[in-house]
């Protein structure tokens, strides 16, 4: 039996970064960009490589630089890797007895990479997923509200990846989610209150990305320093972000998309107003010039790279293409989804194409 296991991307929606400063934040998966995971039994445990992002042959010297500048050094082998050996650790935590079984597991995604939609995460939540179904576990094995954690030990614990929950409860519940990550329910507890809100409150929503990105840790542990020697300043805005979350919970329940997009404006002016635009990176802040020269609501899903809003008005959706194609940047509405559906044919398909695609390449 093949299990196959798709998560999608995520948009932070309101309250980001304040996740991983004991803040409250609302996001929702999309379903247009995922990653999935491919996990069938076999004689000995095998991880995978991806034919296109764990490379290890190349055509050349210049091949290796332009792969290593477009894509970085690390793949996704490290996070299966991380996500398989925090699985068996939480296991064992659990008094839960594992048969001995063995499997591969190979994985596949289209979200762009390191522009701050969850990318990392979702892979080893696809991961996560395949396991307990392999193995025979539910949610009343490994509970659910404990899943989300178990992801971040992984990128955490394992590899020393700095984030925080929001992308993990999304991609472990799915659609929309309001969550609140209280330092006293979170130590005492071992997660946040996670609340699922119905996909039908939300507006259209666009996304714009650039072609690449970056380590979403090189901006956030600066801020993480100054938040641990207790800065005022850093601590009022991770308040205040906490506070645009629950405002902007009211003003969806109300359906009241016009006081939803000024929450989603102030949400980055804080933002920018706390981390500075050199940090927050020429490319990202040139989107969302673009996006409110258009009359668009804009701000960040994540750590930057990519930027999201809502789209009241779909025909200004191929002037908006248009435009942010000329600086080279990808526009386009996206989908809400509860969760993305598993399909192993289109899996096997694409994995097979981008094998035929690097075997083409090496023969050239």
């Amino acid at each position: 039996m093949i299990i196959v296991k798709h998560v999608g991307a995520r948009l932070g929606l309101l309250g980001n970064p304040s996740d991983g400063f004991g803040g409250k934040t609302i996001s929702s998966l999309i379903g247009d960009h995922y990653a999935t995971v491919c996990l069938w039994e076999s004689p000995v445990l095998e991880l995978q490589p991806h034919p296109a992002f764990d490379q290890t042959r190349f055509a050349s010297l210049d091949d290796l630089d332009a792969i290593a500048a477009k894509d970085g050094y690390y793949g996704g082998l490290r996070l299966l890797m991380a996500a398989c050996r925090r699985f068996a650790y939480c296991c064992r935590e659990h008094g839960l007895e594992l048969p001995a079984r063995n499997f591969t597991v190979a994985y596949n995604t289209n979200i762009p990479r390191q522009v701050g939609l969850g990318g990392s995460s979702a892979i080893v939540a696809a991961c996560l997923k395949a396991l307990m179904e392999f193995y025979g576990l539910t949610d009343e094995h490994i509970a659910k509200p404990l899943q989300p954690s178990l992801v971040l030990a992984a990128e955490k614990e394992e590899l020393d990846i700095q984030a925080g929950l929001q992308d993990r409860v999304v991609q472990v519940y799915g659609g929309l989610m309001y969550m609140d990550f209280a330092p006293e329910l979170v130590n005492g507890q071992g997660y946040g209150y996670y609340e699922q809100m119905p996909l039908e409150l939300l507006p259209p929503l666009y996304l714009a990305h650039a072609p690449g990105g970056r380590d979403s840790g090189r901006l956030h542990t600066p801020m993480r320093v100054r938040w641990e020697r207790g800065d005022r300043e850093v601590q009022e805005a991770m308040r205040r972000f906490a506070e645009i979350a629950d405002e902007g919970k009211r003003a969806l329940m109300e359906g009241d998309h016009r006081r939803l997009g000024e929450l989603m404006d102030e949400n980055f002016n804080l933002r920018l107003s706390l981390y500075g635009k050199e940090r927050l990176g020429a490319e990202s802040l040139e989107m969302i010039e673009l996006a409110r020269g258009l009359g668009l609501r804009a701000k960040f899903p994540g750590s930057g790279g990519s930027i999201c809003g809502l789209l009241m008005d779909p025909e200004i959706v191929p002037v908006a293409q248009a435009r942010f194609a000329e600086r080279g940047y990808v526009f386009k509405q996206v989908q809400p989804a509860e969760e993305v559906a598993d399909s192993h044919e289109e899996f096997l398909a694409s994995l097979q194409q981008l094998r035929a695609t690097r075997r083409g390449r090496r023969k050239g």
